[in-house]
């Protein structure tokens, strides 16, 4: 299978609570309006991106069953993750693991390091 612009994110898969980001160039602005100040971004305690991928959230414990005759097929349960592919998120970076990913830099960070996502409902 070859990579193209189209799929090559479908072989990465984001584990648990975690997102894929891909970071926004300093001083870039949402099309509503916000961005983060200059002095902020230089200290880098908090960056901007949008969100490329989703794990699958928080996995449930399944009870334990002691019943012999059902099927030994484990289905595991997961809470969504409230943010979503397309998001801009606002997160610290404290929380946020740097990857290079065909040459290109994103952060994988725990939905915890979220601070504020922007969505656009039309997306």
């Amino acid at each position: 299978m070859r990579i193209t612009a189209d799929n090559r994110f479908k072989k990465l898969i984001v584990i648990g609570d975690r997102l894929l980001i891909k970071p926004t160039k300093p001083n870039e602005q949402t099309p509503s309006g916000l961005y983060l100040p200059p002095g902020v971004q230089e200290k880098e305690k908090v960056q901007q991106g949008y969100i490329i991928k989703t794990g699958p959230g928080y996995a449930i414990p399944m009870p334990v069953d002691d019943e012999p005759w059902k099927n030994e097929e484990e289905q595991v349960k997961y809470v969504p993750l409230q943010a979503k592919e397309g998001d801009l998120a606002i997160f610290l970076m404290s929380g946020a693991t740097e990857v290079i990913y065909e040459g290109d830099k994103y952060f994988i960070v725990p939905q915890s390091a979220i601070l504020m996502l922007e969505r656009d409902e039309e997306l």
